[in-house]
């Protein structure tokens, strides 16, 4: 489920789109909005870059064909997303939101490899 506000963000306190849960009466309406996703691409990525300006944030994405330990190949980015400070911070909240219930669902995720390793 996703929540998305009029300027393309997520609220801060977004538990449920609807209706507050705590009970304080304040109701959070869906924007209407109409996506045309007709031109979307889907790309897997398991690596990404982050630099900037600052003015802009500019995030690469790519296929790292050796995830564990220091990669031997080039790391082919194949995918970049510029966009300003604002914009990131929204995307942040929206993906901190996401972890977090994906993680109250099915378990918190270790992003260090050698720790996600069993002894063998």
């Amino acid at each position: 489920m996703s929540t998305v506000m009029e300027d393309g963000g997520v609220p801060e306190n977004s538990t449920n789109p609807v209706n507050d849960p705590s009970g304080g009466g304040r109701q959070q309406v869906p924007p209407d909005f109409r996506f045309d996703d007709s031109k979307v691409t889907a790309t897997y990525a398991n690596f990404c870059r982050v630099t900037g300006t600052p003015e802009e944030l500019i995030i690469d994405f790519g296929l790292n064909p050796q995830p564990i330990g220091l990669p031997t190949q080039p790391i082919v980015v194949t995918n970049r997303i510029v966009t300003n400070f604002y914009t990131a911070k929204r995307m942040l909240i929206a993906l901190q939101t996401t972890i977090m219930r994906h993680e109250q669902a099915f378990g918190v995720l270790e992003v260090d490899v050698q720790k996600r390793l069993k002894n063998q």
